[in-house]
């Protein structure tokens, strides 16, 4: 097992574009971490630098404590699985599980030894013989998955293997990842754009925008207390609703003016606002923390609005409501909830869940950012 660390890494192609800005992340030994954005945020481009598959401009790459920035590929011990999986179409399953056994000069007893044991583990047995266009989307996968077992690397890296998947294989493999990290134990650096997939893997995750990190740290957290409106929007379905207001004083307690509707500010949040003044504020609450009725145990407040579409999705209705205050929100209500398009309702919001961001590009978690002062 191995740490992966990088110190201050910067990427730019054609000296002008700029994959990845002075990241700096650690994995830890045998640790789970995804790596998580939408495209084009520099995924990717940060699992080849660790690779070796390309150069940082700036910074350094380590494993294991080591420097590998002059390293070649084959020198850094790391075994990636890519997105198609990158089968030698040619080659049976077992052909492609020993390939790079047989290439490093291991003894054939080693490398059958080596192949039964991954195919064993990932339930492939039975496919030794086939090639891969015999092969399920999903059976394709896990002989990738294989092939990267079987070299005993000291790190795992996975660039988007679920992709081509369909949705239930892609709930399946996902599993199976997870349970095989489990019983390797083996530093893994995993690559996705879903915020689902990256939430249900990772023990920790690394949010990238724009090549830089926006935050690191364990789902849970990262769901809960996200650091800025883009963490906070990019993570939940259906997304945070965001209502943009004024923060003003009433009888000495900041609340926030929506045009005529107000929202109190959670008390956990006075002391955040002490450097702010009458400023746009924005409001961040998830859709399951609004409802249509009051929550006995929480402290609510009420705005009123004007339903403009349902969409039942069996084991719950998500209600979009058009606010008197001119903003869109969506309210995910149990599934039998009665309302239609036109409905005038109330919509209750628990203050205790409430987030606060800066009206910025930055968009800074006000609370986060005072927590670090």
């Amino acid at each position: 097992m191995a740490s992966i660390s990088l110190r201050n890494v910067t990427k730019t192609f054609d000296r002008s574009v700029t994959a990845v800005c002075n990241l700096s992340m650690e994995v830890r030994d045998g640790e789970l971490m995804v790596l998580v954005g939408p495209s084009g945020c520099g995924k990717t481009t940060t699992l080849s630098l660790i690779a070796g598959l390309e150069s940082p401009t700036s910074g350094e790459v380590r494993i294991a404590g080591q420097v590998v920035n002059h390293l070649p590929p084959r020198q850094r011990d790391v075994a990636m699985v890519f997105q198609d999986g990158a089968l030698y179409p040619h080659m049976s399953v077992y052909g492609n599980l020993a390939f790079a056994l047989r290439m490093r000069g291991l003894p054939e007893p080693q490398v059958e030894r080596r192949v039964k044991a991954a195919a064993a583990m990932l339930g492939i047995t039975d496919l030794m013989n086939r090639k891969p266009a015999a092969l399920s989307g999903g059976q394709r996968q896990r002989v990738a998955l294989g092939r990267a077992i079987v070299r005993e690397p000291t790190v795992f890296l996975l660039d988007e293997p679920l992709t081509g998947l369909d949705a239930g294989l892609r709930v399946a493999t996902r599993r199976e990842i997870k349970s095989l990290h489990k019983k390797l134990q083996i530093t893994t650096l995993y690559v996705t754009h879903d915020q689902c997939e990256a939430m249900a893997l990772g023990e920790r995750m690394c949010v990238l925008r724009d090549g830089r990190m926006e935050q690191v740290g364990p789902p849970e957290e990262i769901y809960s207390r996200p650091a800025s409106r883009f963490v906070a929007g990019f993570f939940g379905t259906p997304a945070m609703n965001f209502l943009t207001g004024c923060i003003r004083r009433q009888d000495g307690t900041p609340v926030v003016d929506l045009k005529g509707q107000t929202l109190r500010v959670p008390p956990r949040l006075h002391v955040c606002l002490r450097d702010y003044g009458d400023t746009t504020i924005v409001a961040g609450v998830r859709p399951h923390d609004l409802s249509f009725e009051p929550s006995t145990g929480h402290t609510s407040d009420v705005l009123r609005g004007r339903v403009v579409l349902v969409e039942p999705l069996g084991s719950q209705t998500n209600v979009h409501v058009a606010l008197t205050c001119g903003q869109p929100c969506v309210v995910v209500a149990p599934a039998r909830t009665r309302v239609t398009i036109g409905d005038e309702v109330p919509v209750y919001v628990s203050l205790d869940e409430v987030q606060l961001f800066e009206d910025n590009e930055a968009g800074r978690n006000i609370a986060c950012h005072a927590a670090t002062e």
